[in-house]
Protein backbone atom coordinates (compact mmCIF):
# COMPACT_ATOMS: atom_id res chain seq x y z
CA UNK A 1 0.00 0.00 0.00
CA UNK A 2 2.83 2.39 0.84
CA UNK A 3 4.49 1.92 -2.56
CA UNK A 4 1.26 2.62 -4.41
CA UNK A 5 0.75 5.68 -2.23
CA UNK A 6 4.12 7.17 -3.13
CA UNK A 7 3.55 6.45 -6.84
CA UNK A 8 0.19 8.21 -6.65
CA UNK A 9 1.88 11.23 -5.09
CA UNK A 10 4.43 11.35 -7.91
CA UNK A 11 1.70 11.06 -10.57
CA UNK A 12 -0.34 13.89 -9.06
CA UNK A 13 2.71 16.12 -8.87
CA UNK A 14 3.56 15.44 -12.52
CA UNK A 15 0.08 15.79 -14.01
CA UNK A 16 -1.50 18.39 -11.75
CA UNK A 17 1.58 20.16 -10.45
CA UNK A 18 0.58 19.48 -6.83
CA UNK A 19 3.53 18.99 -4.52
CA UNK A 20 3.77 15.96 -2.25
CA UNK A 21 3.70 18.12 0.88
CA UNK A 22 0.33 19.52 -0.15
CA UNK A 23 -1.08 16.03 -0.75
CA UNK A 24 0.22 14.79 2.60
CA UNK A 25 -1.41 17.73 4.39
CA UNK A 26 -4.67 16.98 2.60
CA UNK A 27 -4.65 13.35 3.74
CA UNK A 28 -3.82 14.37 7.30
CA UNK A 29 -6.75 16.78 7.33
CA UNK A 30 -8.99 14.05 5.90
CA UNK A 31 -8.05 11.56 8.63
CA UNK A 32 -8.67 14.15 11.33
CA UNK A 33 -12.07 14.97 9.80
CA UNK A 34 -12.97 11.27 9.60
CA UNK A 35 -12.03 10.73 13.24
CA UNK A 36 -14.11 13.72 14.29
CA UNK A 37 -17.06 12.41 12.27
CA UNK A 38 -16.74 8.98 13.86
CA UNK A 39 -16.02 10.01 17.48
CA UNK A 40 -17.54 13.52 17.48
CA UNK A 41 -14.32 15.18 18.65
CA UNK A 42 -10.79 15.65 17.36
CA UNK A 43 -8.97 17.81 19.86
CA UNK A 44 -6.46 15.11 20.73
CA UNK A 45 -5.85 13.62 17.28
CA UNK A 46 -2.36 13.56 15.73
CA UNK A 47 -1.50 12.23 12.26
CA UNK A 48 2.01 10.96 11.57
CA UNK A 49 3.45 10.27 8.11
CA UNK A 50 6.49 8.11 7.35
CA UNK A 51 8.03 9.67 4.21
CA UNK A 52 10.30 6.68 3.59
CA UNK A 53 7.61 4.02 3.76
CA UNK A 54 4.63 6.17 2.77
CA UNK A 55 2.57 5.14 5.80
CA UNK A 56 0.06 7.25 7.71
CA UNK A 57 -0.69 6.71 11.36
CA UNK A 58 -3.67 8.26 13.13
CA UNK A 59 -2.89 8.70 16.80
CA UNK A 60 -5.02 9.86 19.72
CA UNK A 61 -3.32 11.41 22.73
CA UNK A 62 -4.66 10.70 26.25
CA UNK A 63 -3.62 12.19 29.58
CA UNK A 64 -2.86 9.97 32.60
CA UNK A 65 -5.24 10.87 35.45
CA UNK A 66 -6.27 9.43 38.80
CA UNK A 67 -9.95 9.27 37.90
CA UNK A 68 -11.23 9.13 34.31
CA UNK A 69 -14.05 11.49 33.33
CA UNK A 70 -13.75 11.20 29.49
CA UNK A 71 -12.35 8.00 28.06
CA UNK A 72 -11.62 9.70 24.73
CA UNK A 73 -9.22 12.16 26.35
CA UNK A 74 -8.03 10.48 29.55
CA UNK A 75 -6.62 7.18 30.84
CA UNK A 76 -6.38 6.03 34.41
CA UNK A 77 -3.02 5.66 36.11
CA UNK A 78 -3.77 1.96 36.73
CA UNK A 79 -4.30 1.28 33.02
CA UNK A 80 -1.27 3.36 32.10
CA UNK A 81 0.95 1.33 34.40
CA UNK A 82 -0.11 -1.86 32.65
CA UNK A 83 1.30 -0.40 29.45
CA UNK A 84 4.49 0.92 30.98
CA UNK A 85 5.33 1.13 34.66
CA UNK A 86 7.24 4.37 34.07
CA UNK A 87 4.07 6.41 33.43
CA UNK A 88 3.03 8.99 36.00
CA UNK A 89 0.09 11.31 36.51
CA UNK A 90 -0.05 14.02 33.78
CA UNK A 91 1.90 12.05 31.16
CA UNK A 92 0.66 11.91 27.56
CA UNK A 93 0.18 8.53 25.94
CA UNK A 94 -0.48 8.05 22.21
CA UNK A 95 -2.72 5.30 20.85
CA UNK A 96 -3.01 4.36 17.18
CA UNK A 97 -6.48 4.44 15.64
CA UNK A 98 -6.97 2.13 12.65
CA UNK A 99 -8.86 3.89 9.81
CA UNK A 100 -10.48 0.55 8.95
CA UNK A 101 -12.53 0.99 12.09
CA UNK A 102 -14.11 4.14 10.65
CA UNK A 103 -17.66 3.92 9.43
CA UNK A 104 -18.89 4.58 5.88
CA UNK A 105 -19.82 8.18 6.63
CA UNK A 106 -16.40 8.89 8.11
CA UNK A 107 -14.68 7.39 5.06
CA UNK A 108 -16.85 9.48 2.74
CA UNK A 109 -15.95 12.57 4.75
CA UNK A 110 -12.26 11.77 4.38
CA UNK A 111 -12.65 11.43 0.62
CA UNK A 112 -14.44 14.78 0.33
CA UNK A 113 -11.77 16.55 2.38
CA UNK A 114 -9.00 15.09 0.24
CA UNK A 115 -10.72 16.12 -3.00
CA UNK A 116 -11.39 19.62 -1.70
CA UNK A 117 -7.77 20.11 -0.66
CA UNK A 118 -6.52 18.78 -3.99
CA UNK A 119 -8.81 21.11 -5.94
CA UNK A 120 -7.66 24.09 -3.92
CA UNK A 121 -4.03 23.10 -4.38
CA UNK A 122 -4.51 22.67 -8.13
CA UNK A 123 -6.31 26.01 -8.41
CA UNK A 124 -3.58 27.83 -6.51
CA UNK A 125 -0.92 26.14 -8.62
CA UNK A 126 -2.61 27.18 -11.86
CA UNK A 127 -3.10 30.77 -10.69
CA UNK A 128 0.51 31.05 -9.52
CA UNK A 129 1.91 29.55 -12.73
CA UNK A 130 -0.27 31.26 -15.33
CA UNK A 131 -0.88 34.67 -13.77
CA UNK A 132 2.49 35.68 -15.26
CA UNK A 133 1.05 35.01 -18.74
CA UNK A 134 -1.94 37.29 -18.29
CA UNK A 135 -2.22 39.78 -21.17
CA UNK A 136 0.40 37.77 -23.08
CA UNK A 137 0.27 35.83 -26.33
CA UNK A 138 0.49 32.05 -26.05
CA UNK A 139 0.06 29.05 -28.37
CA UNK A 140 -2.51 26.38 -27.48
CA UNK A 141 -4.23 23.33 -28.93
CA UNK A 142 -7.97 23.17 -29.53
CA UNK A 143 -9.43 20.24 -27.59
CA UNK A 144 -13.17 20.56 -28.07
CA UNK A 145 -15.99 23.05 -28.33
CA UNK A 146 -19.59 23.47 -27.26
CA UNK A 147 -22.28 26.11 -27.60
CA UNK A 148 -20.52 28.47 -25.20
CA UNK A 149 -16.78 27.86 -25.28
CA UNK A 150 -13.86 26.63 -27.27
CA UNK A 151 -11.57 24.68 -24.93
CA UNK A 152 -7.88 25.27 -25.55
CA UNK A 153 -5.10 23.20 -23.98
CA UNK A 154 -2.30 25.41 -22.68
CA UNK A 155 0.48 23.43 -21.10
CA UNK A 156 -1.15 21.13 -18.56
CA UNK A 157 -4.33 23.17 -18.11
CA UNK A 158 -7.45 23.78 -20.11
CA UNK A 159 -8.41 27.35 -20.95
CA UNK A 160 -11.76 28.55 -22.25
CA UNK A 161 -12.48 30.96 -25.09
CA UNK A 162 -16.01 32.46 -24.86
CA UNK A 163 -18.07 33.08 -27.96
CA UNK A 164 -17.46 36.85 -28.01
CA UNK A 165 -13.70 36.18 -27.95
CA UNK A 166 -13.84 33.96 -31.03
CA UNK A 167 -13.01 35.46 -34.43
CA UNK A 168 -16.04 35.75 -36.74
CA UNK A 169 -15.83 33.20 -39.52
CA UNK A 170 -13.05 31.14 -37.92
CA UNK A 171 -13.63 27.40 -37.42
CA UNK A 172 -11.84 25.72 -34.53
CA UNK A 173 -11.31 22.00 -34.99
CA UNK A 174 -9.76 19.60 -32.43
CA UNK A 175 -5.96 19.50 -32.52
CA UNK A 176 -5.73 22.89 -34.30
CA UNK A 177 -2.80 25.01 -33.14
CA UNK A 178 -3.93 28.58 -32.47
CA UNK A 179 -2.39 31.65 -30.89
CA UNK A 180 -4.49 33.31 -28.22
CA UNK A 181 -4.20 36.15 -25.72
CA UNK A 182 -4.59 35.25 -22.04
CA UNK A 183 -7.11 37.81 -20.81
CA UNK A 184 -7.96 36.49 -17.32
CA UNK A 185 -6.51 34.09 -14.77
CA UNK A 186 -8.75 33.52 -11.78
CA UNK A 187 -10.98 31.05 -10.01
CA UNK A 188 -14.64 30.24 -9.55
CA UNK A 189 -16.69 27.66 -7.68
CA UNK A 190 -15.40 24.93 -10.00
CA UNK A 191 -11.73 25.81 -9.56
CA UNK A 192 -9.16 27.76 -11.53
CA UNK A 193 -10.22 29.27 -14.82
CA UNK A 194 -8.11 30.75 -17.62
CA UNK A 195 -9.87 32.83 -20.24
CA UNK A 196 -8.27 33.42 -23.65
CA UNK A 197 -9.26 35.56 -26.62
CA UNK A 198 -8.54 36.14 -30.28
CA UNK A 199 -10.60 39.34 -30.57
CA UNK A 200 -8.97 41.50 -27.87
CA UNK A 201 -7.21 44.66 -29.20
CA UNK A 202 -4.09 43.77 -27.23
CA UNK A 203 -3.66 40.67 -29.38
CA UNK A 204 -2.81 42.95 -32.31
CA UNK A 205 -0.34 44.78 -30.09
CA UNK A 206 1.42 41.54 -29.08
CA UNK A 207 1.60 40.36 -32.67
CA UNK A 208 3.25 43.63 -33.73
CA UNK A 209 5.71 43.33 -30.84
CA UNK A 210 6.76 39.94 -32.20
CA UNK A 211 7.02 41.14 -35.80
CA UNK A 212 8.56 44.60 -35.24
CA UNK A 213 11.72 44.71 -33.07
CA UNK A 214 11.45 48.51 -32.79
CA UNK A 215 8.12 48.14 -30.99
CA UNK A 216 9.47 45.45 -28.67
CA UNK A 217 12.45 47.58 -27.60
CA UNK A 218 10.36 50.77 -27.24
CA UNK A 219 11.80 52.78 -30.15
CA UNK A 220 8.36 52.80 -31.77
CA UNK A 221 5.38 53.05 -29.44
CA UNK A 222 1.81 51.89 -29.99
CA UNK A 223 -0.35 54.72 -28.66
CA UNK A 224 -3.85 53.43 -29.35
CA UNK A 225 -5.70 50.55 -31.02
CA UNK A 226 -9.28 50.41 -32.28
CA UNK A 227 -10.43 47.02 -33.51
CA UNK A 228 -13.44 45.32 -34.99
CA UNK A 229 -12.16 41.76 -34.92
CA UNK A 230 -12.22 39.84 -38.16
CA UNK A 231 -12.81 42.94 -40.28
CA UNK A 232 -10.61 45.96 -39.63
CA UNK A 233 -8.19 47.46 -37.12
CA UNK A 234 -6.64 50.91 -36.80
CA UNK A 235 -3.40 51.28 -34.87
CA UNK A 236 -1.73 54.61 -34.02
CA UNK A 237 2.05 54.61 -33.61
CA UNK A 238 4.70 57.19 -32.82
CA UNK A 239 8.49 57.12 -32.87
CA UNK A 240 10.75 58.05 -29.98
CA UNK A 241 13.61 58.42 -32.47
CA UNK A 242 13.27 61.34 -34.93
CA UNK A 243 15.24 59.39 -37.53
CA UNK A 244 12.75 56.50 -37.64
CA UNK A 245 9.44 56.56 -39.49
CA UNK A 246 6.96 54.73 -37.24
CA UNK A 247 4.48 53.84 -39.98
CA UNK A 248 7.11 52.57 -42.40
CA UNK A 249 8.75 50.56 -39.63
CA UNK A 250 5.50 48.79 -38.78
CA UNK A 251 4.56 48.16 -42.39
CA UNK A 252 7.98 46.78 -43.25
CA UNK A 253 9.66 46.32 -46.60
CA UNK A 254 6.97 45.73 -49.21
CA UNK A 255 4.46 45.38 -46.36
CA UNK A 256 6.03 42.16 -45.07
CA UNK A 257 5.68 42.89 -41.36
CA UNK A 258 2.08 44.01 -41.37
CA UNK A 259 1.19 41.19 -43.77
CA UNK A 260 2.37 38.61 -41.24
CA UNK A 261 0.00 40.08 -38.68
CA UNK A 262 -2.83 40.12 -41.24
CA UNK A 263 -2.22 36.45 -42.03
CA UNK A 264 -2.31 35.50 -38.35
CA UNK A 265 -5.66 37.31 -38.00
CA UNK A 266 -7.15 35.48 -40.99
CA UNK A 267 -7.04 38.42 -43.40
CA UNK A 268 -8.18 41.21 -41.07
CA UNK A 269 -7.43 44.65 -42.59
CA UNK A 270 -4.99 46.77 -40.58
CA UNK A 271 -4.47 50.53 -40.98
CA UNK A 272 -1.27 51.87 -39.43
CA UNK A 273 -1.50 55.65 -38.84
CA UNK A 274 0.94 58.13 -37.37
CA UNK A 275 0.12 59.65 -34.01
CA UNK A 276 0.36 63.45 -33.80
CA UNK A 277 0.33 65.72 -30.76
CA UNK A 278 -1.90 68.14 -32.66
CA UNK A 279 -5.44 66.70 -32.38
CA UNK A 280 -6.49 68.00 -35.80
CA UNK A 281 -3.58 66.27 -37.52
CA UNK A 282 -4.16 63.12 -35.49
CA UNK A 283 -7.83 62.98 -36.46
CA UNK A 284 -6.94 63.59 -40.12
CA UNK A 285 -4.47 60.69 -40.01
CA UNK A 286 -6.97 58.45 -38.26
CA UNK A 287 -9.46 58.92 -41.11
CA UNK A 288 -6.95 57.56 -43.60
CA UNK A 289 -7.33 56.78 -46.49
CA UNK A 290 -9.82 59.66 -46.80
CA UNK A 291 -8.59 63.17 -47.57
CA UNK A 292 -9.39 65.82 -44.96
CA UNK A 293 -9.73 69.54 -45.74
CA UNK A 294 -10.10 70.90 -42.22
CA UNK A 295 -10.86 69.88 -38.64
CA UNK A 296 -12.80 72.21 -36.37
CA UNK A 297 -13.41 71.64 -32.66
CA UNK A 298 -16.49 72.39 -30.59
CA UNK A 299 -16.93 74.67 -27.62
CA UNK A 300 -14.67 74.49 -24.62
CA UNK A 301 -17.42 72.66 -22.73
CA UNK A 302 -17.35 69.92 -25.37
CA UNK A 303 -13.64 69.50 -26.04
CA UNK A 304 -13.95 65.92 -27.26
CA UNK A 305 -16.01 66.66 -30.37
CA UNK A 306 -14.67 67.53 -33.78
CA UNK A 307 -16.20 68.59 -37.11
CA UNK A 308 -14.27 67.15 -40.03
CA UNK A 309 -14.71 68.65 -43.49
CA UNK A 310 -13.89 66.49 -46.48
CA UNK A 311 -14.29 66.90 -50.25
CA UNK A 312 -17.67 65.82 -51.54
CA UNK A 313 -16.21 62.91 -53.51
CA UNK A 314 -14.37 61.68 -50.37
CA UNK A 315 -17.42 61.61 -48.09
CA UNK A 316 -18.30 57.93 -48.48
CA UNK A 317 -14.65 56.93 -48.14
CA UNK A 318 -14.28 58.94 -44.92
CA UNK A 319 -17.39 57.43 -43.39
CA UNK A 320 -16.58 53.92 -44.54
CA UNK A 321 -18.78 50.89 -45.05
CA UNK A 322 -21.61 51.08 -42.50
CA UNK A 323 -19.72 53.92 -40.80
CA UNK A 324 -16.78 51.70 -39.90
CA UNK A 325 -13.96 54.09 -40.85
CA UNK A 326 -15.23 57.05 -38.82
CA UNK A 327 -16.27 54.75 -35.97
CA UNK A 328 -12.79 53.27 -35.64
CA UNK A 329 -11.20 56.72 -36.01
CA UNK A 330 -13.35 58.04 -33.17
CA UNK A 331 -12.38 55.14 -30.90
CA UNK A 332 -8.73 55.51 -31.87
CA UNK A 333 -8.52 59.24 -31.11
CA UNK A 334 -11.09 59.50 -28.32
CA UNK A 335 -13.00 62.26 -30.15
CA UNK A 336 -16.59 62.31 -31.28
CA UNK A 337 -16.22 62.92 -35.01
CA UNK A 338 -18.86 64.51 -37.24
CA UNK A 339 -18.04 64.37 -40.96
CA UNK A 340 -19.52 66.91 -43.40
CA UNK A 341 -18.95 67.44 -47.13
CA UNK A 342 -17.30 70.66 -48.22
CA UNK A 343 -20.36 71.83 -50.16
CA UNK A 344 -22.61 71.79 -47.08
CA UNK A 345 -20.35 73.55 -44.61
CA UNK A 346 -19.20 77.12 -44.43
CA UNK A 347 -16.01 77.15 -42.53
CA UNK A 348 -13.43 79.79 -41.86
CA UNK A 349 -9.81 79.05 -42.43
CA UNK A 350 -8.21 80.40 -39.29
CA UNK A 351 -4.92 81.16 -41.00
CA UNK A 352 -6.66 83.12 -43.79
CA UNK A 353 -8.85 84.96 -41.31
CA UNK A 354 -5.82 85.90 -39.28
CA UNK A 355 -4.02 87.12 -42.40
CA UNK A 356 -7.02 89.23 -43.42
CA UNK A 357 -7.22 90.72 -39.95
CA UNK A 358 -3.54 91.58 -40.06
CA UNK A 359 -4.02 93.24 -43.50
CA UNK A 360 -6.91 95.33 -42.19
CA UNK A 361 -4.85 96.45 -39.23
CA UNK A 362 -2.03 97.39 -41.60
CA UNK A 363 -4.43 99.41 -43.80
CA UNK A 364 -5.86 101.22 -40.80
CA UNK A 365 -2.38 101.99 -39.60
CA UNK A 366 -1.43 103.35 -43.03
CA UNK A 367 -4.56 105.54 -43.14
CA UNK A 368 -3.77 107.03 -39.77
CA UNK A 369 -0.24 107.82 -40.89
CA UNK A 370 -1.35 109.62 -44.09
CA UNK A 371 -3.79 111.97 -42.36
CA UNK A 372 -1.07 114.03 -40.73
CA UNK A 373 0.79 114.86 -43.94
CA UNK A 374 -2.44 116.11 -45.56
CA UNK A 375 -3.09 118.41 -42.63
CA UNK A 376 0.44 119.71 -42.84
CA UNK A 377 0.04 120.29 -46.58
CA UNK A 378 -3.13 122.26 -45.89
CA UNK A 379 -1.25 124.38 -43.41
CA UNK A 380 1.46 125.04 -45.94
CA UNK A 381 -1.14 126.00 -48.55
CA UNK A 382 -2.72 128.38 -46.05
CA UNK A 383 0.66 130.00 -45.44
CA UNK A 384 1.22 130.37 -49.20
CA UNK A 385 -2.21 131.88 -49.60
CA UNK A 386 -1.50 134.33 -46.81
CA UNK A 387 1.77 135.23 -48.46
CA UNK A 388 0.00 135.90 -51.79
CA UNK A 389 -2.61 137.99 -50.07
CA UNK A 390 0.07 140.00 -48.41
CA UNK A 391 1.86 140.62 -51.65
CA UNK A 392 -1.37 141.73 -53.35
CA UNK A 393 -2.10 144.03 -50.49
CA UNK A 394 1.41 145.30 -50.86
CA UNK A 395 0.74 146.24 -54.48
CA UNK A 396 -2.28 148.39 -53.64
CA UNK A 397 -0.26 151.27 -52.13
CA UNK A 398 1.81 151.35 -55.32
CA UNK A 399 -1.32 152.07 -57.32
CA UNK A 400 -2.20 154.86 -54.90
CA UNK A 401 1.26 156.22 -55.20
CA UNK A 402 0.99 156.19 -58.99
CA UNK A 403 -2.35 157.89 -58.75
CA UNK A 404 -0.89 160.52 -56.45
CA UNK A 405 1.93 161.14 -58.84
CA UNK A 406 -0.50 161.55 -61.68
CA UNK A 407 -2.52 164.00 -59.65
CA UNK A 408 0.61 165.89 -58.89
CA UNK A 409 1.51 166.13 -62.54
CA UNK A 410 -2.00 167.27 -63.41
CA UNK A 411 -1.96 169.96 -60.81
CA UNK A 412 1.37 171.18 -62.07
CA UNK A 413 0.14 171.40 -65.60
CA UNK A 414 -2.82 173.34 -64.42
Amino acid sequence: MSKEMLEAFATLEKTKGIKQDVIVEAIKAALVAAYKKNYNQATNVIVEFDERRGDFKLMTEKTVVEEVHDERLEISLKDALTINRAYELGDKIRFEVAPKNFGRIAAQTAKQVIMQHLREAERNHIIDEYSQYEDELITGTVERRDNRFVYVKIGNVEAVMPRNDQMPGEVYNPQDQIRVLVTHVGSDSKGAQITVSRTAPDMVKRLFEQEVPEIYDGTVEIVSIAREAGDRTKIAVKSNDPNIDPVGTCVGQRGARVQNVVNELDGENIDVVKYEDDPSDYIANALNPAEVIAVQFGDEDDEKSALVIVPDYQLSLAIGKKGQNVRLAARLTGYKIDIRPESEVEFVDESSAQAEEENKEAENSTTDDTVLPEVQDDAVDDENTNEELTSEEAEVPDEHEEATDEETVDSTED
